[in-house]
């Protein structure tokens, strides 16, 4: 069998990334040949001897706009060209103009612009009117790709509804969530002096700072209610955030650690996860976070959440009520035994989604697509030689 898979990157510390790197890996271990039509490939993956990599190189080209399109133009005139060679040809979203049999949708662009939240409803300048030119032609080239292709896979069911509302035809969706790396994250103890984290209870935040979506805010006004230390991961340069801590007065009491590499070790030395984010498609974090058995306090509407369930996660209705997440926190922190209850249960819906598990939904998708009987893979990586090729610029 032959199948090629398009994505800008197939690489670790990319969400996008990691999907199709697992997906391309647990081909490769079948024994599959896989192409792999791409700008950035992880050196495990030509490791294989059936693998090889189409290289699309846009990273002259200014804005990720005209990136994107460059990619598209390249990669489609490429797969037009070769089509012929491949059993099954799976893209994620609009990544190029060709057709592709299955496409993948980690983010509808069609749900995000009506969002009141949008950058163009934040900020009314030239960077927000740039997403929003971005948001409108990702909507339209998205919708373009999902009817072409034979099977849309959404990656949790708010994006499945997100898909359908916007036009695509519901009997062509399917729901594969994300998975997650169940031994880089996972309960283990950590002094938090080893990672100079003051003593005490810690709860622990994770995400984009630059944009309200994450919903950092709530948090902090939640944190003049609850007797902890708050940790912030994100970029925290030219954000609001130190400075409304500041004014709600629980600046001494957050540290903002900016950009980590060591969020499996934070995890691990947190009490408690905080995730009330007002839009979110499927959160990786809240994986990364269940698999580290850290109980986690999450809004309802954050896509993920219905994977994990109730019995693994504390559940807001409202983002946007910090008196409720506050009495979340509180109740959670003073009761040792709910909180080994949340960790014991947060892990074992994490270990039922790992990366594995999930690569081989999608190789048993390919195996329905192409009337194919393909028994369930349980071995793992194996070593091979590799080859690769490369597009002109």
């Amino acid at each position: 069998m032959h199948i090629a898979l398009v994505t800008h990157r197939f690489v670790r510390g990319d969400g996008q990334g990691r999907v199709n790197l697992e997906i391309a890996q647990a081909a490769l271990r079948r024994g599959w040949r896989v192409t792999l039509i791409s700008s950035e490939v992880a050196p495990e993956l030509l490791a294989y001897g059936n693998a090889a990599w189409v290289r699309v190189d846009a990273a002259a080209w200014p804005t990720e706009l005209i990136r994107n399109q460059v990619f598209a133009i390249r990669a489609g005139a490429w797969l037009r060209r070769h089509r012929s060679e491949f059993d099954l040809v799976h893209g994620n979203g609009f990544v190029s103009w060709a057709v592709t049999d299955v496409s993948s949708s980690h983010f509808v662009h069609s749900a995000w612009v009506r969002s009141p939240l949008h950058t163009w409803r934040v900020r009314r300048d030239l960077y927000g009117a740039y997403q929003l030119l971005y948001s409108h032609l990702g909507e339209v080239l998205e919708l373009w790709a999902y009817r072409r292709s034979r099977v849309v896979v959404a990656v949790s069911e708010q994006v499945r509804r997100e898909l359908i509302a916007s036009g695509v035809p519901g009997d062509r969706v399917r729901v594969i969530p994300n998975g997650v790396d169940i031994e880089e994250f996972k309960p283990d103890a950590l002094s938090a002096a080893d990672l100079g984290l003051p003593t005490g209870r810690r709860v622990l935040f994770v995400g984009d700072l630059k944009t309200s979506r994450k919903n950092l805010d709530t948090v902090l006004r939640a944190m003049a209610h609850v007797d902890a230390t708050l940790l912030v991961v994100g970029d925290a340069c030219g954000s609001h955030y130190p400075r409304l801590a500041g004014e709600l007065g629980v600046l001494s009491r957050t540290r903002f650690l900016g950009f980590r590499r060591d969020i499996p070790a934070l995890m691990r030395a947190a009490d408690l996860f905080v995730f009330p984010s007002r839009y979110e498609p499927s959160g990786l974090v809240l994986f990364e976070a269940a698999a580290s058995g850290l109980p986690i306090i999450a809004s309802r509407s954050a896509g993920g959440t219905e994977v994990l369930g109730a019995e693994a996660c504390v559940l807001i209705d409202d983002p946007e009520d910090d008196v409720a997440l506050a009495r979340s926190m509180r109740t959670l922190l003073e009761s040792p035994l709910e909180l080994q209850r949340l960790r014991l249960a947060a892990r074992r819906a994490a270990v039922a989604h790992s990366w594995h598990a999930m690569a081989e939904r999608y190789v048993q998708l390919y195996c329905e697509l192409l009337s194919s009987d393909c028994p369930l893979d349980n071995r793992g990586p194996q070593e091979h030689g590799g080859l690769g090729s490369e597009l002109p610029k």
